[in-house]
């Protein structure tokens, strides 16, 4: 392997360290829950609604629905406690329905540590619906039968060794893959470059209308052609026209009065 190989080889690694890391170690605690969990069976038993009025498919769908709601209700259970020795109360959690919106079918599911006991489960909770729906025959003029018996499953459900050592790689990998976009994010966040000086302007100037600014310098050679300010008359110059002002007033008036005369 070349030296280049090499840097670039150790340069993914400097970068991605945490995903190659955090991958493994999650596939290893997935596999580590899946030898630590509980091993659980599940049986399905199915229980069928006919309608006894001949082409009323679709009421026997919605009663199929409706049972598979209330499946958990103790007046349902109760039966199915006193026959399998669980009580009530434990029971209820291990028990799910399951309907479907085409067909007047209800799939019991029961799930307990052991394949018999799953199918035990399922196959009492399937003969207390149809006792329970049985009863009210007469009200809702649907009958129900068992379809299919619950059999011993031959694998528990779950843990899944497969799945769950999937999951925790990829639980590794969005964890690794976070870490490695923070560690980036920190590298990159240092002190950033200080901006260029910016030449500074005269705030008189920038709030001095136009025709204040000084004038571009005429041409050299060109004469200064601009007229200068009339000096303001002394005071004694003013004094003495107007003392000269008053004589020829009164020299005029005089002779005014001579030509009256």
């Amino acid at each position: 392997m070349s030296d280049s190989s090499r840097n670039a080889v150790r340069s993914i690694l400097r970068r991605c360290w945490p995903v190659l890391a955090a991958v493994p170690l999650g596939a290893a605690c997935g596999g580590a829950y899946a030898l630590a969990a509980p091993v659980q069976y599940q049986a399905n038993a199915y229980v069928m609604v006919v309608p006894q009025a001949t082409g009323d498919s679709a009421t026997a769908v919605n009663f199929a629905q409706a049972y598979g709601r209330v499946i958990t209700q103790p007046e349902i259970l109760l039966e199915a406690s006193v026959s399998t020795g669980v009580p009530l109360a434990k029971l209820a959690p291990l028990i799910q329905a399951t309907t479907s919106p085409d067909a007047p079918m209800v799939q019991i599911t029961g799930s307990a540590p052991t394949a018999a006991r799953a199918a035990q489960e399922a196959n009492a909770v399937a003969r207390s619906l149809v006792t329970f729906g049985n009863a009210v025959t007469k009200q809702t003029r649907v009958q129900l039968i068992t379809f299919a018996a619950a059999a011993r499953p031959d694998a528990p459900s779950s843990p899944s060794h497969t799945l769950d050592v999937a999951v925790g790689g990829a639980a590794g990998l969005l964890i690794g893959g976070l870490a490695m976009m923070a560690r980036q994010s920190r590298a990159g966040g240092g002190a950033a470059p200080s901006a260029l000086p910016q030449p500074r302007s005269d705030s008189s100037a920038e709030d001095a209308p136009a025709d204040e600014f000084p004038a571009d310098p005429a041409p050299a050679g060109t004469p200064d052609r601009t007229p200068a300010p009339a000096s303001a008359p002394a005071p004694a110059q003013g004094a003495a026209a107007a003392a000269s002002s008053e004589a020829d007033a009164d020299r005029t008036r005089q002779s005014a009065a001579r030509a009256r005369r």
